[in-house]
Order: structure tokens, then C-alpha cells, then sequence
């Protein structure tokens, strides 16, 4: 999961609520829905990530197939897509891709079902990594996005583009993230340095 906050700069939320049908290992992209505002847009998938997400899927196909069997298996759908399909909730390509790890009480509708990792699980093991690794900087889930918008523009990428990958309505928020680059001595690198 934190590999995908920063490779492809999600937000924790929109990490936990993509579904199997979301992400396209064929042409490496994710689509995320409803992210803030409400607005959908396609993120990169990145290459070092297509084998070990697929390897997780079987994990998650068998708990998804074993859900299943139990008469268990659905999931809350958005909006009234329950209605309009009735059995898209049990289709494997609605499932989360990071499902919790057992079954709960859906809140609105009072059925029994499988929802998705909780955000606590992985703000805390980011917390645990970040204190071993001993970084004296405060850093949280959201830093990885923040890091993956800095390094692309590092990387000579320009600022719509990573608008566009960012889900940023307006370029002066992405804006922010030129301002690191801006560096000491006006972003000359010093010969000594070679």
C-alpha cells in the first residue's frame, strides 16, 4: 500500500477504496473513483508493482472465494448501484483490493460484509517504519504523495502533467511542490559536488 501512495500518488482513502476492476496491470494505470471532489482520474500503475499487486489479488480472490462459499462475499457498493445491479456486490471485480481482514456490519444497509482495510493499519505501520528508520522529519502516509509529485518534477516532468496525475483541479496547488525544487545557491549544483 505504501508503495502505491508514492509510485502512483494516491491518497491513503483512494488507496483503500480501489476495487479489482480499478487497476489495469496491461496498460499500467488505476483508475480512481470519486477521489477528492468527488472527480475520477486515471494514475500511473508502476511497472515494479504489476507482479507483486498480482500476487495479492490470488490471495485476495481466495478470501474472496472462500467469502463466497461461507454465503458471504459482497461488498458495499457506491452510490444506488446495488439497486441497478443487484449482484454486482458478489462480482469479483468489485471487490477491494485491500479488503479487512474480517467481515463487518454494513452501517446503512445493516448486511454483513467484507469492507475495506481501515486507514489506522497502515498510518500506524508507517508511524513503526518511520521511527526505526530513525528520520528526524515529521512524515506520514500523505508524505509519499507529496514525494511522488516532487520527484517528477525533479525528473524534468512538466507541472500539468503531474496536475493531471495528482487529480489537482487548479496548477497553483500543484504549484506547491515546485517551490522544493527551488533549491540553495538558486538551484545550481556546486562543481565540487560532481
Amino acid at each position: 500500500m505504501a508503495q502505491l501512495l508514492y509510485g502512483s500518488g494516491l491518497r491513503l482513502m483512494e488507496c483503500l477504496r480501489l476495487r479489482v476492476k480499478d487497476i489495469d496491470q496491461a496498460q499500467h494505470q488505476i483508475t480512481v473513483r470519486d477521489g477528492k471532489g468527488l472527480k475520477d482520474r486515471v494514475t500511473m500503475l508502476p511497472n515494479r508493482l504489476v507482479a507483486p499487486l498480482d500476487q495479492h489479488l490470488l490471495t485476495v480472490r481466495q478470501l474472496h472465494q472462500s467469502d463466497l462459499k461461507a454465503g458471504y462475499g459482497a461488498v458495499p457498493l457506491p452510490y444506488a448501484l446495488a439497486e441497478k445491479y443487484p449482484n454486482a456486490a458478489r462480482e469479483w471485480g468489485w471487490q477491494f483490493v485491500f479488503p479487512a481482514p474480517q467481515r463487518s456490519s454494513d452501517p446503512r444497509s445493516g448486511v454483513l460484509a467484507r469492507h475495506h482495510l481501515g486507514p489506522s493499519a497502515l498510518q500506524k505501520a508507517v508511524r513503526r517504519a518511520v521511527v526505526a528508520s530513525a528520520i528526524t522529519k515529521p512524515a506520514g502516509c500523505h508524505t509519499f504523495r507529496h514525494s511522488f509529485a516532487t520527484h517528477l518534477l525533479e525528473d524534468g516532468y512538466d507541472i500539468r502533467t503531474v496536475q493531471e496525475l495528482l487529480g489537482h483541479t487548479d496548477v497553483q496547488t500543484t504549484m506547491i511542490y515546485a517551490h522544493v525544487l527551488n533549491r540553495g545557491g538558486r538551484g545550481v549544483r556546486s562543481p565540487l559536488d560532481r
